[in-house]
Protein backbone atom coordinates (compact mmCIF):
# COMPACT_ATOMS: atom_id res chain seq x y z
CA UNK A 1 0.00 0.00 0.00
CA UNK A 2 2.16 2.95 -1.55
CA UNK A 3 1.84 6.61 -0.30
CA UNK A 4 1.15 9.31 -2.59
CA UNK A 5 2.46 11.76 -0.06
CA UNK A 6 6.32 12.73 -1.19
CA UNK A 7 6.50 14.48 2.88
CA UNK A 8 4.88 11.37 4.00
CA UNK A 9 7.30 8.83 2.22
CA UNK A 10 10.11 10.76 3.34
CA UNK A 11 9.10 10.34 6.88
CA UNK A 12 8.56 7.08 6.65
CA UNK A 13 12.15 6.10 5.17
CA UNK A 14 13.32 8.37 7.78
CA UNK A 15 11.62 6.08 10.42
CA UNK A 16 12.57 3.32 8.81
CA UNK A 17 16.23 3.72 9.55
CA UNK A 18 15.98 4.89 12.77
CA UNK A 19 15.70 1.56 14.45
CA UNK A 20 18.83 -0.44 15.51
CA UNK A 21 17.72 -1.96 18.99
CA UNK A 22 14.82 -4.12 19.40
CA UNK A 23 12.35 -3.25 21.61
CA UNK A 24 13.05 -3.72 25.83
CA UNK A 25 9.70 -5.00 27.69
CA UNK A 26 10.47 -6.72 31.05
CA UNK A 27 9.68 -10.14 30.83
CA UNK A 28 7.18 -11.88 32.53
CA UNK A 29 7.67 -14.35 34.52
CA UNK A 30 6.47 -18.08 34.29
CA UNK A 31 3.88 -19.87 36.33
CA UNK A 32 5.09 -21.76 38.99
CA UNK A 33 7.05 -24.89 37.71
CA UNK A 34 5.62 -27.31 40.13
CA UNK A 35 1.80 -28.79 40.32
CA UNK A 36 0.04 -31.30 42.16
CA UNK A 37 -0.29 -34.09 40.99
CA UNK A 38 -3.67 -34.81 38.81
CA UNK A 39 -5.89 -37.07 37.50
CA UNK A 40 -5.75 -38.67 34.00
CA UNK A 41 -8.94 -37.71 32.30
CA UNK A 42 -9.82 -41.68 31.60
CA UNK A 43 -9.73 -42.45 27.19
CA UNK A 44 -11.26 -45.18 26.27
CA UNK A 45 -8.44 -45.63 23.49
CA UNK A 46 -4.85 -47.92 24.55
CA UNK A 47 -2.11 -45.53 26.39
CA UNK A 48 0.66 -44.82 24.52
CA UNK A 49 2.80 -46.51 26.89
CA UNK A 50 1.22 -49.49 26.24
CA UNK A 51 0.60 -49.47 22.42
CA UNK A 52 3.97 -48.45 21.38
CA UNK A 53 2.74 -45.83 19.43
CA UNK A 54 3.74 -42.98 21.08
CA UNK A 55 6.71 -40.92 18.93
CA UNK A 56 9.30 -41.04 21.84
CA UNK A 57 12.21 -42.77 21.97
CA UNK A 58 15.18 -40.73 22.92
CA UNK A 59 16.14 -39.74 26.43
CA UNK A 60 14.84 -36.64 27.94
CA UNK A 61 17.40 -34.10 27.26
CA UNK A 62 19.54 -34.90 23.42
CA UNK A 63 22.25 -32.40 22.77
CA UNK A 64 23.20 -32.12 19.24
CA UNK A 65 19.88 -31.13 17.72
CA UNK A 66 20.70 -30.39 14.11
CA UNK A 67 20.04 -26.88 12.67
CA UNK A 68 20.38 -24.06 14.46
CA UNK A 69 17.77 -21.54 15.32
CA UNK A 70 17.32 -18.21 13.90
CA UNK A 71 19.76 -15.03 15.69
CA UNK A 72 22.82 -16.82 14.88
CA UNK A 73 22.06 -19.37 17.92
CA UNK A 74 23.58 -22.05 18.46
CA UNK A 75 21.48 -25.36 18.20
CA UNK A 76 19.26 -25.80 21.47
CA UNK A 77 19.03 -28.62 23.73
CA UNK A 78 16.14 -30.81 22.71
CA UNK A 79 14.03 -30.84 25.64
CA UNK A 80 11.30 -32.87 26.88
CA UNK A 81 9.48 -31.79 30.02
CA UNK A 82 6.94 -33.34 32.13
CA UNK A 83 3.32 -31.04 32.19
CA UNK A 84 3.48 -31.30 35.73
CA UNK A 85 6.35 -28.93 36.11
CA UNK A 86 3.90 -26.04 34.27
CA UNK A 87 0.58 -26.64 36.35
CA UNK A 88 -0.75 -27.59 33.07
CA UNK A 89 -4.44 -30.00 33.80
CA UNK A 90 -6.55 -31.73 31.63
CA UNK A 91 -9.60 -29.17 32.34
CA UNK A 92 -6.93 -26.63 31.04
CA UNK A 93 -8.36 -28.78 27.58
CA UNK A 94 -11.75 -27.80 26.04
CA UNK A 95 -13.97 -31.18 26.25
CA UNK A 96 -14.04 -30.33 22.17
CA UNK A 97 -10.16 -30.44 21.33
CA UNK A 98 -10.34 -33.67 23.93
CA UNK A 99 -13.20 -35.39 21.77
CA UNK A 100 -10.75 -34.55 18.75
CA UNK A 101 -7.85 -36.08 20.46
CA UNK A 102 -9.90 -39.54 21.42
CA UNK A 103 -11.13 -40.50 18.26
CA UNK A 104 -7.71 -39.64 16.25
CA UNK A 105 -6.25 -41.66 19.03
CA UNK A 106 -9.04 -44.18 19.15
CA UNK A 107 -8.29 -45.22 15.21
CA UNK A 108 -4.03 -46.04 16.36
CA UNK A 109 -2.79 -42.17 15.61
CA UNK A 110 -0.65 -40.11 17.53
CA UNK A 111 -2.11 -36.74 18.35
CA UNK A 112 -0.47 -33.46 19.77
CA UNK A 113 -1.61 -30.60 20.97
CA UNK A 114 0.85 -27.56 18.93
CA UNK A 115 1.83 -24.34 18.67
CA UNK A 116 0.27 -21.62 20.06
CA UNK A 117 -2.33 -23.12 22.38
CA UNK A 118 1.07 -25.21 24.34
CA UNK A 119 2.89 -21.59 24.77
CA UNK A 120 -0.44 -20.05 26.20
CA UNK A 121 -1.00 -23.41 28.88
CA UNK A 122 2.46 -22.87 29.94
CA UNK A 123 2.14 -19.34 30.64
CA UNK A 124 -1.30 -19.78 32.52
CA UNK A 125 -3.11 -17.69 29.64
CA UNK A 126 -6.64 -19.34 28.24
CA UNK A 127 -5.56 -20.65 24.45
CA UNK A 128 -7.90 -19.15 22.02
CA UNK A 129 -8.01 -21.86 19.92
CA UNK A 130 -6.51 -25.22 20.02
CA UNK A 131 -4.60 -27.09 17.07
CA UNK A 132 -3.53 -30.68 16.97
CA UNK A 133 -1.15 -32.42 15.07
CA UNK A 134 -1.10 -36.16 14.07
CA UNK A 135 0.12 -38.84 12.35
CA UNK A 136 -2.80 -39.35 10.22
CA UNK A 137 -3.10 -37.96 6.75
CA UNK A 138 -5.66 -35.49 6.06
CA UNK A 139 -7.76 -37.76 4.40
CA UNK A 140 -7.61 -39.84 6.88
CA UNK A 141 -8.45 -37.24 9.68
CA UNK A 142 -11.88 -36.22 7.58
CA UNK A 143 -12.86 -39.80 6.87
CA UNK A 144 -12.90 -40.10 11.09
CA UNK A 145 -14.65 -37.32 11.46
CA UNK A 146 -17.30 -37.60 8.47
CA UNK A 147 -19.56 -35.14 7.91
CA UNK A 148 -18.05 -33.09 10.62
CA UNK A 149 -14.75 -31.86 8.65
CA UNK A 150 -13.17 -30.42 5.62
CA UNK A 151 -10.06 -29.92 4.39
CA UNK A 152 -8.54 -26.55 3.11
CA UNK A 153 -5.75 -24.49 2.30
CA UNK A 154 -4.23 -24.91 -0.48
CA UNK A 155 -0.44 -23.42 0.63
CA UNK A 156 -0.82 -25.38 3.58
CA UNK A 157 -3.59 -27.91 3.64
CA UNK A 158 -5.40 -28.09 7.41
CA UNK A 159 -8.14 -29.99 8.30
CA UNK A 160 -11.03 -28.00 10.31
CA UNK A 161 -13.10 -30.53 12.61
CA UNK A 162 -16.51 -28.98 13.62
CA UNK A 163 -17.42 -29.90 17.03
CA UNK A 164 -20.03 -28.66 19.50
CA UNK A 165 -19.93 -24.55 17.20
CA UNK A 166 -16.45 -25.20 17.87
CA UNK A 167 -13.65 -25.14 15.14
CA UNK A 168 -10.46 -27.51 16.00
CA UNK A 169 -7.34 -27.08 13.51
CA UNK A 170 -6.17 -30.46 12.29
CA UNK A 171 -2.54 -30.67 10.23
CA UNK A 172 -0.70 -33.87 9.80
CA UNK A 173 2.53 -34.76 9.93
CA UNK A 174 2.99 -35.60 6.35
CA UNK A 175 1.80 -32.23 5.27
CA UNK A 176 4.45 -29.55 4.20
CA UNK A 177 3.89 -26.32 3.09
CA UNK A 178 4.88 -25.39 -0.60
CA UNK A 179 6.94 -22.78 -1.58
CA UNK A 180 8.90 -23.19 1.39
CA UNK A 181 13.04 -23.39 1.48
CA UNK A 182 13.82 -24.22 4.84
CA UNK A 183 14.14 -27.91 4.11
CA UNK A 184 16.89 -27.35 1.32
CA UNK A 185 18.84 -24.99 4.49
CA UNK A 186 19.68 -27.56 7.23
CA UNK A 187 21.19 -30.42 8.34
CA UNK A 188 18.15 -33.29 7.95
CA UNK A 189 19.39 -35.71 10.50
CA UNK A 190 21.60 -35.53 13.58
CA UNK A 191 23.17 -39.42 14.15
CA UNK A 192 21.87 -39.26 18.05
CA UNK A 193 18.08 -38.38 17.79
CA UNK A 194 15.61 -41.34 16.97
CA UNK A 195 13.40 -41.74 13.84
CA UNK A 196 10.49 -40.22 15.97
CA UNK A 197 12.49 -37.24 17.33
CA UNK A 198 13.50 -36.17 13.87
CA UNK A 199 10.14 -36.08 12.70
CA UNK A 200 8.86 -33.93 15.36
CA UNK A 201 12.15 -31.78 14.96
CA UNK A 202 11.13 -31.51 11.37
CA UNK A 203 8.07 -30.53 11.85
CA UNK A 204 8.60 -27.83 14.38
CA UNK A 205 10.99 -26.75 11.76
CA UNK A 206 9.16 -25.61 9.83
CA UNK A 207 7.14 -23.57 12.28
CA UNK A 208 7.16 -19.32 12.36
CA UNK A 209 8.44 -19.16 15.76
CA UNK A 210 10.53 -20.70 18.77
CA UNK A 211 7.42 -20.32 20.88
CA UNK A 212 4.92 -21.48 18.70
CA UNK A 213 7.52 -24.70 17.63
CA UNK A 214 6.10 -26.53 20.69
CA UNK A 215 4.54 -29.74 21.29
CA UNK A 216 2.64 -31.57 23.58
CA UNK A 217 1.16 -34.58 24.40
CA UNK A 218 -1.01 -34.75 27.25
CA UNK A 219 -1.57 -38.70 27.47
CA UNK A 220 2.28 -38.97 27.99
CA UNK A 221 2.11 -35.28 29.88
CA UNK A 222 4.98 -34.69 27.72
CA UNK A 223 5.34 -31.55 26.20
CA UNK A 224 8.49 -31.37 23.59
CA UNK A 225 11.08 -28.44 23.01
CA UNK A 226 13.41 -28.83 20.36
CA UNK A 227 14.36 -24.94 19.41
CA UNK A 228 14.40 -23.55 23.10
CA UNK A 229 10.68 -22.39 22.86
CA UNK A 230 10.29 -22.54 26.95
CA UNK A 231 13.64 -20.56 27.40
CA UNK A 232 12.67 -18.20 24.78
CA UNK A 233 8.87 -17.35 27.00
CA UNK A 234 11.64 -16.99 30.00
CA UNK A 235 12.99 -14.79 28.24
CA UNK A 236 9.84 -13.04 27.05
CA UNK A 237 11.42 -13.23 23.54
CA UNK A 238 9.63 -13.50 19.78
CA UNK A 239 12.71 -15.17 17.57
CA UNK A 240 11.96 -17.18 14.42
CA UNK A 241 12.98 -21.03 14.29
CA UNK A 242 15.09 -20.44 11.28
CA UNK A 243 17.21 -17.28 10.59
CA UNK A 244 15.17 -14.19 10.88
CA UNK A 245 15.64 -12.72 6.92
CA UNK A 246 15.09 -16.40 5.61
CA UNK A 247 11.54 -17.14 7.37
CA UNK A 248 10.46 -13.29 6.45
CA UNK A 249 11.38 -13.86 3.12
CA UNK A 250 9.50 -17.28 2.68
CA UNK A 251 6.40 -15.79 4.16
CA UNK A 252 6.04 -11.99 4.95
CA UNK A 253 3.57 -12.46 6.76
CA UNK A 254 4.79 -13.93 9.88
CA UNK A 255 6.53 -10.28 10.44
CA UNK A 256 2.99 -9.37 10.63
CA UNK A 257 2.04 -12.38 13.35
CA UNK A 258 5.57 -11.01 15.33
CA UNK A 259 3.87 -7.78 15.62
CA UNK A 260 0.92 -9.43 16.72
CA UNK A 261 2.80 -11.96 19.41
CA UNK A 262 5.08 -9.16 21.14
CA UNK A 263 1.54 -6.82 21.55
CA UNK A 264 0.08 -9.46 23.26
CA UNK A 265 2.17 -10.48 25.45
CA UNK A 266 4.32 -7.82 25.79
CA UNK A 267 7.44 -10.00 24.48
CA UNK A 268 10.50 -8.29 22.53
CA UNK A 269 12.27 -8.95 19.87
CA UNK A 270 15.98 -9.95 19.49
CA UNK A 271 18.21 -8.25 17.71
CA UNK A 272 18.10 -9.76 14.25
CA UNK A 273 14.46 -10.22 14.06
CA UNK A 274 13.99 -6.43 15.02
CA UNK A 275 16.68 -6.17 12.51
CA UNK A 276 14.55 -7.71 9.64
CA UNK A 277 11.27 -6.61 10.67
CA UNK A 278 12.25 -3.09 9.71
CA UNK A 279 14.41 -3.74 6.79
CA UNK A 280 11.74 -6.00 5.15
CA UNK A 281 8.63 -3.97 6.18
CA UNK A 282 7.72 -3.10 2.65
CA UNK A 283 6.87 -6.59 1.78
CA UNK A 284 4.23 -6.92 3.66
CA UNK A 285 2.60 -4.49 0.81
CA UNK A 286 2.56 -8.01 -1.12
CA UNK A 287 0.04 -9.27 0.97
CA UNK A 288 -3.57 -9.86 -0.05
CA UNK A 289 -6.19 -7.20 1.22
CA UNK A 290 -8.04 -9.85 2.79
CA UNK A 291 -4.95 -11.22 4.96
CA UNK A 292 -4.20 -7.46 5.47
CA UNK A 293 -7.67 -7.26 7.01
CA UNK A 294 -7.60 -10.46 8.71
CA UNK A 295 -4.33 -9.55 10.30
CA UNK A 296 -4.81 -5.87 11.26
CA UNK A 297 -8.29 -7.34 13.04
CA UNK A 298 -6.28 -9.94 14.81
CA UNK A 299 -3.53 -7.12 16.35
CA UNK A 300 -6.34 -4.64 17.31
CA UNK A 301 -8.59 -7.47 19.31
CA UNK A 302 -7.82 -9.08 22.54
CA UNK A 303 -6.85 -5.77 24.57
CA UNK A 304 -3.53 -5.11 22.42
CA UNK A 305 -4.67 -2.14 19.93
CA UNK A 306 -2.38 0.24 21.34
CA UNK A 307 0.73 -2.08 21.67
CA UNK A 308 0.85 -2.68 18.31
CA UNK A 309 0.16 0.55 16.62
CA UNK A 310 3.38 1.73 18.48
CA UNK A 311 4.94 -1.56 17.06
CA UNK A 312 3.99 -1.17 13.71
CA UNK A 313 5.05 2.67 13.69
CA UNK A 314 7.95 2.18 15.07
CA UNK A 315 9.17 -0.62 12.41
CA UNK A 316 8.43 1.39 9.59
CA UNK A 317 4.99 -1.11 9.14
CA UNK A 318 2.17 1.87 9.73
CA UNK A 319 2.36 3.10 6.50
CA UNK A 320 2.10 0.14 4.64
CA UNK A 321 -1.34 -0.84 6.80
CA UNK A 322 -2.87 2.28 7.87
CA UNK A 323 -1.31 4.79 6.82
CA UNK A 324 -3.84 7.48 7.48
CA UNK A 325 -2.40 7.01 10.76
CA UNK A 326 0.70 7.17 10.19
CA UNK A 327 0.58 10.43 8.33
CA UNK A 328 -1.26 11.47 11.90
CA UNK A 329 1.67 10.88 13.32
CA UNK A 330 4.14 12.13 10.93
CA UNK A 331 2.48 15.56 11.12
CA UNK A 332 2.55 15.81 14.84
CA UNK A 333 6.30 14.75 14.67
CA UNK A 334 5.53 11.72 16.68
CA UNK A 335 9.13 10.16 17.15
CA UNK A 336 9.77 5.72 15.96
CA UNK A 337 10.75 5.18 19.86
CA UNK A 338 8.34 7.97 21.19
CA UNK A 339 7.12 6.36 25.07
CA UNK A 340 4.75 8.94 25.11
CA UNK A 341 1.09 9.36 24.00
CA UNK A 342 -1.29 11.17 21.44
CA UNK A 343 -5.03 11.42 20.58
CA UNK A 344 -4.65 8.50 18.15
CA UNK A 345 -2.72 6.48 20.89
CA UNK A 346 -5.23 7.46 23.35
CA UNK A 347 -8.48 6.28 21.11
CA UNK A 348 -6.88 2.90 21.18
CA UNK A 349 -6.59 2.55 24.65
CA UNK A 350 -10.11 3.09 25.18
CA UNK A 351 -10.60 0.54 22.68
CA UNK A 352 -8.56 -2.06 24.69
CA UNK A 353 -10.56 -0.79 27.25
CA UNK A 354 -13.66 -1.74 25.67
CA UNK A 355 -12.12 -5.40 24.61
CA UNK A 356 -10.13 -6.47 27.10
CA UNK A 357 -9.36 -9.28 28.19
CA UNK A 358 -10.56 -11.66 25.38
CA UNK A 359 -12.60 -10.24 23.09
CA UNK A 360 -12.21 -9.97 19.11
CA UNK A 361 -12.30 -6.50 17.26
CA UNK A 362 -14.26 -5.43 14.17
CA UNK A 363 -13.01 -3.25 11.86
CA UNK A 364 -15.63 -0.94 12.52
CA UNK A 365 -14.28 0.18 15.39
CA UNK A 366 -11.34 1.41 13.46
Amino acid sequence: MALRSPKLRFAAAAGLGALSRPIRVAPSPLAALAAPRRRRRRSSSPSPERSGSELSTAPATAGGAPGAGGDGAEAPEWKKLSAKRFGIKDSMIPDEAWNVLHRLRSRGYDVYLVGGCVRDLIMKKTPKDFDIITTADLRQVKDTFSGSAVIIGRRFPICHVYENNSIIEVSSFNTYARGLTSNRIYTPKSPHCSKNDYIRWKNCQGRDFTINGLMFNPYAEKIYDYFGGIEDIKKAKVRTVIPAGTSFQEDCARILRAIRIAARLQFNFPKETAYHVRTLACSVARLDKGRILMEINYMLAYGSAEASIRLLWRFGLLEYLLPFQAAYFSSTHFKRKDKGTNMLLVLFSKLDNFLAPNRPCHNSLW
